[in-house]
């Protein structure tokens, strides 16, 4: 008959066989499947909650996000992730500690304030608004706020609203200053997404932390062309949001080799619309992404 010691240590034994069994079945399932491509990417891939995530929680953005392989994500306000400003500091810090634990970033929070308003108290009203959204931003651990002009009222002389958009915009990074959050200007609206318009607004704005977010528009290609477009703005470029690469009616392969050759790091977010296997279409969205690149 075994003695007690003796039945202890068996059971040691078989606990710990046991459990390098599953490290070893862990570790097979773990490794790395071959790979072809040819190069790690500088940039990295991401995608806006606008549209095809708007209808998910925060677990199901990090669920789908890590299993296409998306690094990042820019939460769209008024979306069913529900990151906005009503959150109290609990909930801001349980946001953050959800995404510093998950393979996906919390890169960017996206906004719809835009400050080309002729109405000076609007103008100051979402001044404030997006000062809070900055807050939001800092306490969920999210680097970046977007922001956007609209349109240029045809009441005004153009210079004026660039200029009034661009000292809103100057203000907004003084404040995300302090916050350490970047101010991202989406190139978007009627006259406003044209860039030298947007050009303009940066010079004015004239802040470290307030840049562009490149938006993939076909106004891209107007005036001189997209290089010369592509040109004025390639410093500031912070983020860039990029449709479905499949469109033939934009180059998105020369976008991405300009980024490239311009040292862009940061993220390229798709922004594409809803599917009912958006897995899948983001994997393949992320194989052209690199494809376009030579990667593969």
């Amino acid at each position: 008959m075994k003695t007690r010691r003796q039945f202890l240590k068996g059971a040691a034994v078989t606990v710990g066989a046991a459990g390098l069994l599953r490290h070893a079945v862990f570790a097979a399932e773990a490794a790395p499947r071959p790979s072809f491509i040819t190069r790690v990417p500088r940039m990295k891939l991401g995608t806006v909650t606008y549209n095809l995530a708007k209808d998910w929680d925060i677990a199901t953005i990090i669920k789908n996000c890590t299993e296409a392989n998306f690094q990042g994500v820019e939460l769209r306000t008024t979306h069913a992730h529900g990151v906005e400003v009503s959150l109290n500091r609990e909930q801001r810090a349980e946001v953050k500690e959800r995404f510093q634990d998950s393979p996906v970033e919390l890169m960017g929070l996206g906004s719809a304030f835009d400050y080309h308003t002729t109405d000076q108290a609007r103008l100051r009203a979402d001044i404030a608004a997006t000062k809070e959204y900055i807050v939001l931003a800092h306490d969920v651990g999210a680097p970046g706020v977007k922001v956007r002009p609209n349109a240029l009222p045809p009441e005004v002389p153009k210079e004026k609203t660039l200029e009034q958009i661009g000292k809103s915009l100057r203000e907004l990074g003084e404040f995300a200053s302090d916050h350490g959050v970047q101010i991202r200007l989406e190139v978007h609206g009627r006259e406003t997404s044209l860039l030298p318009n947007i050009r303009r607004i940066i010079e004015v704005a004239d802040h470290k932390l307030v840049g562009v977010c490149w938006n993939s528009n076909q106004t891209d290609l107007e005036g001189d062309g997209f290089d010369h477009n592509f040109d004025l703005v390639k410093d500031k470029i912070f983020v860039v949001h990029m449709r479905d690469l499949y469109l033939d009616e934009y180059p998105f392969r020369r976008l991405l080799t300009r980024l490239n050759e311009v040292g862009f790091t940061g993220y390229c977010l798709a922004e594409i619309p809803d599917s009912k296997d958006p897995v899948r279409v983001m994997r393949y969205y992320r194989s052209l992404w690199l494809a376009y690149q030579n990667l593969l």
